[in-house]
């Protein structure tokens, strides 16, 4: 995947040579192509305008115009194209108030945040290396470009994408800029917390999580972050990682368990999760929950959707790591079910009104319903409507 995205890319880079402008391959893929790492984005740095870039290429999304950043649409993948540019003052400690687009790419090299992504390759796989990335790459080393301080000042998520890279890449960050993030760890509370959930997901999910985890500790950063400023047990209670947790909805089930008076809801509003992760969060924890009780049977499987199996294991490996469950044995019990959603019953809530005509309509009939499901997920009744009415001829309801 990797390769294809760099040889459309050259063909991206080549275009616009063709129209007499300078482009190059910069940041994060070229550090994870010197790394040998999976590659998902490729990043292209030029002298041309936008609007030129409009011109040259027929599939052009305007994402980020003002800051000099289109998507072209190359192949049937997306290319982020990004004007050289230098960022004006950071009064916000997020954004730039202004960028000034420029014809060099030293120039653009040097606004960048860490060494190991300021670097630059052309399409013929030479490197533009200013600020020794390479032998950071080499040394395992986070370390800012140029002043460490001013660097984290323009923007404060960068503290966080430091810690996030440690845990992705399973590097030290040099002591200078650790010193600088210690320094300047307050100003984390002007980041939009959307943001810095963005960098958590990542953190958590990367391959050297106890890496990351560590340099939350030492850096405390987490004393201004939602909920942890209240509560910062939380973070020396987190647990040794024996695989990385994929999503944030996992997150928030693992630190639920933690502090379980926080609620799961908390968690969500004030990282301002969207409903998916919610959804997943709550669907986790329930099953969990369940399975404290319970066990691994039908109705877990049956009641939790089939993309958290993974999840749900990856959590059970944490809190239970002797349990030894496998994606095997959830896949068995649901190919297995005789059903998989509500709407699989041969009866419906009509049908059990129309079994019992003299009883008043109430919350009965939902009962009913989850009751006969229950019992089918069990295999206890047979899923066809003339067994499920026979056992409601002998099973009726209890109206209080």
């Amino acid at each position: 995947m990797g390769k294809d995205l760099f040889l459309d890319g050259k063909s991206i880079i080549k275009k616009i040579e063709e129209a007499n402008e300078e482009a190059y391959f910069v940041g994060g893929c070229v550090r994870d192509l010197l790394l040998k790492r999976h590659i998902k984005d490729i990043d292209i740095a030029t002298s041309a305008s936008p609007e030129q870039i409009q011109q040259i290429f027929t599939k052009v999304i305007p994402v980020g115009i003002e800051h000099g950043t289109v998507i072209v649409r190359y192949n049937h993948h997306s290319y982020e194209v990004t004007t050289f540019r230098i960022d004006g003052e950071y009064s916000n400690k997020r954004h730039p108030d202004h960028v000034q687009f420029i014809h060099s790419i030293d120039e653009d090299l040097k606004r960048r945040d860490f060494t190991i992504n300021a670097l630059a390759m052309d399409k013929d796989g030479n490197i533009i290396d200013l600020f020794c990335g390479r032998k950071d790459l080499q040394s395992k080393t986070i370390r800012t470009v140029g002043d460490g301080y001013k660097r984290f000042s323009e923007d404060a998520l960068r503290m966080v994408r430091a810690i996030r890279f440690s845990s992705q890449l399973g590097f030290m960050i040099e002591e200078e800029t650790l010193k600088n993030i210690i320094r300047l760890k307050e100003n984390i509370q002007s980041v939009a917390i959307e943001r810095i959930t963005n960098e958590f997901t990542k953190l958590f999910a990367g391959k050297y999580v106890h890496t990351g985890i560590y340099y939350l500790r030492k850096t405390k950063i987490y004393e201004y972050l939602p909920i942890f400023s209240k509560n910062p047990s939380i973070i020396h209670q987190l647990p040794t990682f024996k695989q990385p947790l994929h999503s944030f909805g996992e997150v928030i089930v693992l630190l639920h368990h933690i502090e379980p008076t926080i609620p799961i809801r908390t968690w969500v509003n004030e990282w301002k999760c969207s409903n998916q992760i919610k959804r997943e969060a709550i669907e986790l924890e329930n099953a969990l929950t369940y399975y404290e009780k319970y066990g691994l049977d039908q109705w877990l499987v049956y009641q939790l959707s089939d993309s958290y199996y993974e999840g749900f294991l990856r959590l059970l490996n944490i809190f239970y790591p002797d349990d030894s469950l496998t994606l095997y044995q959830i896949k068995q019990i649901d190919k297995q079910l005789p059903i998989h959603s509500k709407q699989d019953l041969a009866i419906k809530g009509t049908d059990i009104l129309d079994a019992y005509p003299h009883v008043q309509k109430g919350p009965w009939i939902r009962k009913m319903l989850e009751k006969i499901e229950k019992k089918v997920v069990f295999q206890k009744i047979n899923n066809n409507k003339y067994d499920l009415k026979e056992w409601m001829k002998c099973n009726p309801p209890e109206i209080n």
